[in-house]
């Protein structure tokens, strides 16, 4: 049964969402969490346990019968909390069938609801373990998912002498019962598991009475006494020669004892020691390991990226498993890149390493868990390396999988399209980038053209006559008349088109049923407001509050362009406290424009069919009134002020005013200095062109030759005529269309009112129009798109592979419509299938490759004629294998511009990794390791992805960026090593020794690079190296950029090979100086509970 929580826990877990935990609520879930849930876990059969918290030890508990403790979990080791019903272990026995019929349940019940089931992954290997739970009520699960998250917080936080306490109860707690106390005989068995030995029983005896023990027995405090005896036998005390403010503050919370806070807090002398070895004196400076925002607004060619090499398997590349976890898993490391290897599926895409036994996962869970977990560690963006062997069916189905998951958050678009560089890490937080071959521009190109659906049209010799003569053997595949859509006047104009060749031509506007004498003056009228936005509400709002407050009288009135009809208008009226609408129809016959709102009575203009009304009844459906009054339009210009004639501005400015408008026939008037004198600018050609006009005996004279009374009639005369050319005064300039084209630049990113490449400069001669073809689009470079717009039931829009509007167009006729669209369709279909055909790539996939296009050469012409938007790949040893010619500097600037991946070659089928450090001292960004392999290589990643707070980005030197900077000066750097505490041990007493080196080598001997101390035996508590066999080292750091210190603890004996047990890598830029602590790490670089080294740096001046 699920129960809804109480409000209170519903608080609770909000709360904690938001970070806003109060002490109190605190304090109630952890204590919910001690008294212990009964819950069903899933292992290798599903059981019911009491699942409890052990503060004294931080383990999670599981109970079974007679509270016999069956498991137990670190908390130190949990790395992940998932709410998911849908893990394996719930999908096993939600499809078992015995499973139902043991317990006695139906399918139904057997269902796990996803608020209440969890998952928690734990473990200190790449693959991590999981323990799935199903607790009873949303409430108990909220309550433990919330708490054991602050638990894992807590002890990563936890301080040195809480984790010592809680490992020596674990310790203590022999065969998971919680004892108070330890005997004599318990703790000689107990001895091997803390790595040590004792010279003998008499030792263990004297321990004991010097702590107090009674009859061989110790309590607690006892114990602990003894340990603090155990751990500093032997061990010398160095000086320390710091007294600061920040020392006596950190010693405070060192020692964590409120009897003893003070200004002038003291160590005892186990405290110093303690200190000394604790994490709270490491070796590695924090600040590098905090990100800085200032340094992710860099090029994203100028970071090293966190990368991984067939992130999808879990062991070798010929047998081993694949897994959405290894992805989960990879993302919440850090890394930024990760690999998918996609072949086709029996349905649908799956992963897995082609020609090998490894399993298959589906694509679409690899994407889902991607998307799941992209963002969590770091928010910089995520690059899915695709490597592709999918056929183009199936490649459709990844590129709808792509959009359908990660939505909003796949860069389709480039941010710049005009940049030469690449956007910063900061622009593309929270985005996946994709890394995939694309479709090149030579690859659009179609020298044949298009056969499908081509027919000579013999209708289309009649247009010849008038227009001009095609050349010879032209297939024409659509000829006829399309409504153009111009963006300046808003409207629709009927053109003469044609394609052919893929391409469409249009002609210049139809001007046979262009309206005559006057018929557009009304545009010039007040009561005149053109097309309305919701054209009938809008109108009918404005007269109602227009009239309403003004005690409006009836007959007062608007005009309107209509919503529904080209050319043709609606008048609305105020009568009788409302708004009336009616039709103002429009015709043309031999050229000459009629409008009428009856066909009884039509008149040449609208100017006359309001002017008549106004003056007489209109007698026409009910109604019988005057016009009078009349709505002006909002910032309306009288007819001797029109909006094309400036009185003060600047030819600078005009000109600016007129390339906004990209339509040759842009113009404007404005006034010059010189009295009497204005000047006519226009676009032409793309050119602004400017002409003189100046005032002679009441006249204006144009460029000395034309003679006009007023400026309108000029502006009139060549609106009608040709000015130059093929040119007409067609687009008046005014300031409401510079603002409105503004606006659009902002809100659409469609500023340029679509794109120029069909203006009639770029018009070949042999064209299909001849003479009279004003533009063309080229169809084979489009996308196309259709829906109802500008109140037409279908308008098509051809669009160029940046989506910017090329051409709209519509018919008077619906079905007619179709066709073109039909047409447009096939060519570009049929080009698609050709590209595909010949590139084998999908343009779906195509077309979400922006930054990361996979580009193939030859390693030796790889770095000529390259952009940004490239990124090359390369095997490990491509750069020093022989026959390489390609100079490192040539390496260094191609990788400032552009991207580069290096991979493991194709022999390590052991998921071996190779040295990055070559590669990175390249400026290859992309090193990609197997990351499931725990080896040096891998330490050295981790290392380096340390810095800038694990983001997965670290800023490459400057002299990588910038080739006028040098690299900086080497560096000396000493190095002993003194003494270790808690090595970790493999169920025996270990004989441990280190190796520390500097990496990576950048000379011929070894020896200079690396160094071991003695072979101490029988001792993983608290080994100590000192005398004259364990000297310091001095290395030369010859690149400190690039330069890492590695301490490697190993276990080795006479008979058989080191076996390393615990290491720690760090960068040299980052190292302090002193007597410091170096925290280990295990092979798969996950931090180990108290282990660490005592270790003396000095940075040496060269």
């Amino acid at each position: 049964m699920i129960c809804a929580p109480k409000l209170e826990d519903s608080v609770i877990v909000a709360s904690n969402e938001r970070g806003e935990l109060t002490e109190d609520e605190r304090s109630r879930i952890i204590e919910h969490l001690q008294k212990g849930t009964e819950m069903m876990v899933y292992q290798q059969r599903a059981e019911r346990f009491t699942v409890q918290v052990i503060m004294e030890t931080m383990q999670v508990a599981l109970i079974g019968s007679r509270d016999r403790i069956v498991k137990v979990l670190d908390i130190f080791e949990l790395k992940e909390l998932r709410q998911w019903e849908t893990f394996q272990d719930f999908q096993r026995f939600n499809e078992s069938s015995t499973f139902r019929k043991i317990f006695g349940l139906s399918e139904k019940e057997v269902q796990q609801d996803s608020k209440t089931c969890f998952t928690i992954f734990y473990g200190s290997e790449f693959m991590l373990k999981s323990l799935s739970l199903n607790a009873d009520s949303v409430e108990d699960a909220e309550k433990w998912l919330t708490g054991l998250e602050l638990l894992r917080q807590e002890t990563l936080a936890a301080h040195t002498p809480e984790i010592i306490e809680s490992w020596l109860r674990k310790k203590m707690y022999i065969d998971n019962t919680k004892k108070n106390s330890i005997t004599l005989k318990e703790l000689k068995s107990l001895l091997p598991q803390m790595n040590i030995t004792v010279p003998d029983g008499r030792f263990l005896e004297e321990r004991f009475v010097e702590v107090g023990a009674k009859d061989y027995v110790l309590d607690f405090q006892q114990f602990h006494k003894f340990y603090d005896l155990l751990i500093f036998e032997n061990q010398e005390v160095e000086t320390w020669a710091k007294n600061l403010n920040k020392v006596q503050e950190l010693m405070t919370i060192f020692i964590n004892d409120t009897m003893r806070k003070t200004d002038y807090p003291k160590f005892t002398i186990g405290e110093f020691l303690s200190f000394l070895f604790s994490k709270e004196n490491s070796i590695w400076d924090e600040k590098f390991s905090e990100i800085c925002p200032l340094d992710m607004n860099n090029p994203l060619s100028h970071y090293w990226i966190n990368s991984s090499h067939n992130t999808y398997l879990t062991g070798d590349q010929m047998r081993s498993e694949s897994s959405t976890e290894a992805y989960v898993r990879c993302l919440r490391l850090g890394c930024r890149c990760i690999e998918l290897d996609c072949w086709n599926g029996r349905d649908e895409p799956v992963i897995y390493h082609g020609g090998t036994m490894t399993s298959k996962i589906k694509f679409k869970d690899a994407v889902k868990a991607i998307n799941d977990h992209a963002f969590i560690t770091s928010e910089y963006p995520v690059v899915l390396s695709i490597e592709e062997h999918c056929d183009t069916t199936q490649q459709k189905v990844i590129a709808q999988m792509l959009k359908d998951v990660f939505q909003d958050k796949l860069l389709t678009k480039p941010l710049d399209p005009e940049a030469k560089h690449l956007p910063s890490p900061n622009q593309l937080k929270g985005k996946i980038i994709i890394k995939h071959q694309k479709i090149s521009e030579s690859d659009h190109t179609d020298k044949q053209g298009n056969t499908a659906g081509k027919s000579k049209l013999n209708s289309f010799k009649n247009v010849f006559k008038k227009i001009g003569k095609p050349k010879e053997n032209m297939v024409l595949e659509k000829e006829g008349e399309l409504c153009i859509w111009d963006p300046i006047h808003m409207r629709f104009y009927k053109h003469d088109c044609v394609i052919s060749d893929n391409k469409l031509y249009y002609s210049e506007e139809k001007e046979e049923d262009s309206p005559k004498e006057g018929s557009d003056l009304h545009l010039f009228e007040p009561w005149f407001h053109g097309r309305m936005a919701k054209g009938r509400i809008t109108a009918k709002r404005l007269l109602h509050d227009f009239c309403k407050g003004r005690n409006g009288k009836d007959g007062t009135f608007l005009v309107r362009e209509s919503d529904k009809f080209i050319r043709n208008y609606s008048i609305s009226i105020w009568t009788r406290r409302r708004v009336q609408h009616y039709r103002i129809f429009w015709s043309s016959e031999n050229g000459h424009a009629s409008f009428f709102l009856t066909s009884k009575q039509c008149f040449p203009s609208m100017c006359a069919l309001i002017e008549h009304y106004r003056q007489n009844l209109i007698e026409y459906d009910g109604l019988n009134l005057h016009l009078k009054n009349f709505l002006p339009r909002l910032n309306f210009v009288s007819h001797h002020q029109l909006g094309w004639f400036y009185s003060n501005l600047s030819q600078a400015k005009a000109e600016e005013y007129l390339l906004r408008i990209p339509r040759d026939g842009a113009f404007l008037i404005r006034q010059r200095e010189e009295p009497d004198t204005f000047e006519l600018s226009v676009r032409v050609e793309g050119v602004i062109k400017h002409y003189l006009i100046y005032r002679y005996n009441g006249k204006y004279v144009l460029a000395d030759i034309y003679e006009f009374f007023r400026l309108e009639d000029m502006v009139s005369c060549f609106r009608e005529q040709l000015f130059i050319g093929k040119i007409k005064l067609r687009y008046p300039v005014t300031p409401q269309l510079v603002e409105r084209i503004c606006m659009e630049d902002l809100l659409t990113c469609d500023g340029e009112l679509y794109s120029e490449v069909h203006m009639v400069g770029q018009v070949p001669e042999d064209n299909p129009l001849g003479h009279q073809c004003k533009g063309v689009v080229d169809i084979s470079k489009c996308n196309v798109a259709r829906n109802a717009k500008y109140g037409r039931p279908l308008v098509v829009t051809l669009l160029n592979k940046e989506n910017v509007k090329l051409i709209e167009f519509t018919c008077e006729i619906l079905e007619q419509v179709e066709e073109w669209y039909q047409v447009v369709l096939n060519i570009i279909q049929s080009i698609i299938e050709k590209m595909e055909n010949k590139t084998k790539i999908a343009v779906e996939m195509s077309d979400m490759v922006v930054y990361c296009q996979s580009i193939k050469k030859t390693l030796n012409t790889t770095f000529e004629n390259y952009n940004c938007k490239e990124v090359r790949s390369f095997k490990d040893d491509d750069f020093t294998k022989k026959g390489n010619e390609v100079k490192p500097d040539c390496i260094l600037e191609y990788n400032r511009i552009a991207l580069s991946r290096v991979y493991p070659k194709g022999f390590r089928v052991d998921s071996s990794n190779f040295d990055p450090c070559p590669s990175w001292k390249l400026g290859c960004q992309m090193a990609a390791l197997n990351f499931q392999t725990a080896d040096k290589f891998m330490w050295l990643n981790s290392a380096l992805f340390s810095l800038n707070g694990g983001t997965g980005y670290v800023l490459k030197p400057e002299w990588m960026r910038d080739p006028t900077k040098k690299k900086p000066s080497k560096q000396k750097i000493r190095i002993r090593v003194i003494a270790a505490r808690h090595l970790p041990n493999s169920e025996h007493i270990i004989s441990p020794f280190v190796k520390v080196e500097l990496l990576p080598y950048t000379g011929a001997r070894v020896d200079d690079y690396s160094f071991k101390t003695t072979f101490l035996n029988d001792n993983g508590l608290n080994p100590v190296w000192l005398g004259p066999r364990n000297p310091p080292k001095c290395f030369e750091v010859d690149e400190p950029d690039l330069a890492f210190l590695c301490f490697e603890v190993s276990e080795g004996d006479a008979f058989s090979d080191p076996k390393v047990l615990a290491q720690a890598t760090f960068p040299v830029r980052g190292i302090r100086s002193g007597y410091r602590s170096v925290p280990l790490k295990n092979v798969f670089s996950e931090n180990l509970e108290l282990a660490s080294l005592l270790v003396h740096v000095e940075h040496v001046e060269v």
